[in-house]
């Protein structure tokens, strides 16, 4: 009986460099809760304005509101929590949505995104 030389182990692959990511340029101009606040704050409505509302403005302010869609409706609710905003109807990232009164006195410029005891 011939005895067969054992197999050899298949050759290993070089190793690959590993993918660099793309590097994203940041956007220039105010963050998406800025952007949120001042559309809040240019509302006139008394009741609040809703969410609906806030994406028309957000889309003539050049923002892709298809595209950042979740990232706007993550940003209202946070906002709600930290309470930046308040939340006049609905539940979650729907309904209508009012800066609280001491934001009324207050210039863009002092504006933060900050839970501030008002």
């Amino acid at each position: 009986m011939a005895e067969e030389a054992p197999a050899a182990a298949p050759a290993k692959a070089p190793a690959k460099a590993p993918k660099k990511k793309a590097v994203r340029s940041k956007t220039d101009g105010p963050s998406l809760p800025k952007l949120i606040v001042a559309a809040v704050a240019e509302s006139k409505e008394r009741k609040g304005i809703s969410l609906a509302a806030i994406k028309k403005v957000l889309a003539t302010k050049k923002v892709d509101v298809a595209k950042s869609n979740k990232r706007i409706n993550t940003a209202v609710t946070k906002m709600v929590t930290n309470g930046v905003l308040i939340q006049t109807k609905g539940t979650g990232a729907s309904g209508s949505f009012k800066l609280p009164g001491c934001w009324a006195a207050r210039r863009p410029e002092q504006w933060s995104l900050r839970p501030a005891a008002c």
